[in-house]
C-alpha cells in the first residue's frame, strides 16, 4: 500500500514563522514507520492497527488529536463518500465539520474491521497519552527529531501541504476548524527561503 506523500509539495525548508512542520522525506519516513509497526507486528495486531489508523486520519484530515480520538467509526465515517464528521475542538459551541479523506484510509478501516469486527464503533478509543508515548517513538525510529516527534506536527504539516497545493487558504480554515482566518493565515508566512524555492518551481528566477 503506498499512501506516502510522493508529490514534490513540501519544500526543503520545514519552518516558516514559528510554525514547525515535517518536510516531504521525514512525512513518508513517518508514515513507513507507523506502516511497519503494524504490518511486521505479530503480537498485539489489533491494538497496534488502532494506532495505525488513528496516525492515517490525523495525517489526511489535519485534525487534532483528541478530535480524531472522538470520532466514532459507527456514525462519523462515510465508507461510501469517503468522508469523516469532526467535532471541532476550541469553539465555544460544539460544532461539526465534514472532511474528505483519501479512499485507501477508508479500505484501510474497512479491512480492520472486516478482521476485527468486534472493534466496530471504538476503533479511535485510544488514550491520548499512549499515542502520543507511541508517536514519539515511532517519531525516533523515523529518525525525526525531538522537537517535531509529537502529534499536532501533523496538523501543521497538513496544513502547509495544502496550501503548497493551491487549496484556497479559506477551505483550509474550514477543513481545520480554525474559528478565525487570522490563525489560519499563519501557515502563509513565508520565510525568504521558501519564497526562493516557489519562484525557483514557477520559474521566475
Amino acid at each position: 500500500m503506498n499512501i506516502t506523500n510522493g508529490n514534490g509539495n513540501l519544500p526543503i525548508n520545514y519552518k516558516t514563522a514559528k510554525i514547525e512542520y515535517l518536510s516531504e522525506d521525514q512525512l513518508n519516513a513517518l508514515t513507513q514507520a507507523f506502516m511497519d509497526y503494524y504490518d511486521k507486528s505479530v503480537k498485539y495486531r489489533k491494538a497496534k492497527g488502532k494506532y495505525w489508523l488513528v496516525y492515517l486520519f490525523l495525517r489526511f484530515t489535519g485534525a487534532r488529536l483528541n478530535e480524531v480520538l472522538s470520532i466514532n467509526d459507527n456514525t462519523d465515517v462515510d465508507f461510501r463518500n469517503s468522508e469523516v464528521k469532526l467535532v471541532t475542538l476550541k469553539q465555544r459551541n460544539k460544532t461539526f465539520r465534514i472532511v474528505p479523506i483519501p479512499n485507501q484510509v477508508i479500505s484501510e478501516l474497512a479491512t480492520y474491521l472486516a478482521q476485527y469486527p468486534s472493534e466496530k464503533g471504538k476503533v479511535f478509543k485510544v488514550l491520548d497519552c499512549n499515542f502520543r508515548r507511541r508517536f514519539y517513538l515511532i517519531g525516533e525510529k523515523a529518525g525525526l527529531p525531538k522537537n517535531l516527534s509529537h502529534p499536532h506536527i501533523l496538523r501543521h504539516t497538513r496544513a502547509i501541504e495544502l496550501l503548497r497545493a493551491g487549496v484556497p487558504v479559506t477551505a483550509v480554515q474550514a477543513l481545520l476548524g480554525h474559528s478565525s482566518l487570522t490563525t489560519t493565515a499563519i501557515y502563509l508566512r513565508l520565510s525568504g527561503q521558501e519564497i526562493k524555492w516557489i519562484l525557483k518551481e514557477k520559474g521566475l528566477i
